[in-house]
């Protein structure tokens, strides 16, 4: 089943969540149920969610998706900006709505903790022995090379 796109590719938020998240090692994007999804082997982040409300789904398109480290879920789930997306929800994912007002230091820690849960010990210590200037500068999360184009199968 071919599911339909649910994003704008020149959406000025979505470009600043691929900016960030592609610059992790071996980082690349795909689509996944009609959504760009960041992932290694697995994947660490999706731009756009949903939630169910009363049996209807409300969608959230302007929205990163992350697997925040347990410790920190109860606390960014009492922030109004986030919520339990559908499906992923109950694996501890969570979503946080994006605006003009985000604070992309704080997009590049939670997209930094998703990925350290889901990519593996070897790229883990790699993007840990680089030196991290601000998390969401034009040469941050510390990692290898700048963004790239999306690679077909994962390493």
């Amino acid at each position: 089943m071919t599911h339909p796109i649910m994003f704008d590719d020149r959406d000025p938020l979505l470009l600043r969540v691929r900016e960030i998240a592609l610059r992790f090692p071996d980082a690349a994007e795909k689509i996944s149920h009609g959504h760009p999804a960041f992932y290694t082997t697995k994947v660490f982040a999706y731009y756009g969610g949903s939630l169910k409300i009363d049996g209807e789904w409300r969608q959230h398109h302007q929205s990163v998706l992350v697997l925040p480290d347990p410790d920190d879920r109860a606390a960014l789930l009492s922030d109004p900006r986030c919520y339990v997306p559908g499906y992923l929800g109950a694996a501890g994912w969570i979503g946080v709505d994006l605006d003009g007002d985000t604070d992309w230091d704080e997009i590049a820690e939670l997209l930094d903790a998703s990925y350290r849960r889901t990519a593996g010990p070897r790229r883990v210590a790699r993007l840990s022995s680089r030196s991290a200037p601000s998390p969401a500068g034009p040469d941050t999360p510390a990692t290898e090379s700048p963004a790239r184009p999306a690679r077909s199968t994962p390493r």
